[in-house]
């Protein structure tokens, strides 16, 4: 059995447009598919426009109980329901959950780092463990697509906001260790894939080694958001994970115009 994960984020969220053609492209993906999404730009312009001023430190959100209260309603909420609503309307019949629902995805509190005095808030780590594979192979062998925001509990009825590609990364490797199903993981926002120089759209590597990525962080080429986002896929990879890739929707099913991930 093959499993197309497809995380969404960035421009791709919060343009109306871009997310239509988005998810018309993850319509067309043959045979069993999830889609999983963040919404960082669309919860920080709501944020702006409420005078709640977002904090972020190395690309991930600080959350606070203001915050968290927030980006519930925004993920799970206004952009969950819409994207099911569009998809829908593609005659692809998604399931919108976050991680509460079903007990699908269950984290705990991040802990403070070591020597730091940073405090996440109502952020949720999760693991292999975290994952309810059972219920999501559930939903897929009865033809249903899930749609997971980046909203996670901790069973103790806590919703906590996790980072959406570690999210993907986490249900791909869990899926092909409890099943072994052939995973292809896909990281998709508006550029071709991770580039050299931010303003030039063609510069974008081909292929992705581990070496190469401690280059490029050490050097700045790369910052924020877009590290975790590789972390995440070299976890993948090292954990038995087909392929993944980073780039533009458009090209889900062409492996010549994209940021390939390897060892």
């Amino acid at each position: 059995m093959k499993i197309h994960i497809v995380k969404i984020g960035g421009n791709l969220i919060s343009d109306q447009k871009w997310l239509n053609f988005s998810l018309k492209e993850f319509v067309k993906l043959q045979g069993n598919k999830i889609l999983i999404h963040g919404g960082g730009k669309k919860a920080t312009l709501i944020s702006d426009q409420m005078g709640i001023t977002p904090k972020f430190i190395q690309g991930r959100r600080i959350t606070d109980k203001e915050t968290i209260d927030l980006v519930v309603m925004t993920y799970a909420g206004l952009i969950n329901k819409n994207i099911v609503a569009r998809l829908q309307s593609y005659y692809c019949n998604a399931l919108g959950l976050c991680g509460a629902d079903g007990n699908c995805l269950k984290s705990c509190f991040r802990l403070k780092k070591k020597n730091t005095d940073i405090d996440y808030g109502y952020v949720g780590d999760i693991t292999n463990k975290s994952v309810n594979t059972y219920f999501i192979k559930f939903l897929l062998k009865n033809n249903i697509v899930p749609v997971l925001c980046s909203i996670t509990h901790n069973g103790k009825g806590d919703l906590l906001n996790t980072n959406a590609d570690t999210i993907a990364a986490w249900i791909a490797i869990s899926l092909k260790n409890n099943f072994k199903y052939e995973i292809e993981l896909h990281f998709c926002f508006e550029k071709k894939g991770v580039l050299r120089y931010l303003h030039d759209e063609e510069s974008y590597f081909k292929k992705i080694d581990f070496t190469l990525f401690q280059i490029i962080k050490k050097n700045h080429t790369i910052k924020n958001g877009m590290i975790p986002k590789l972390e995440n896929a070299f976890l993948a990879l090292k954990n038995g994970v087909s392929k993944v890739s980073i780039g533009h929707p458009y090209y889900l099913n062409d492996l010549n115009n994209k940021t390939i991930i390897c060892l």
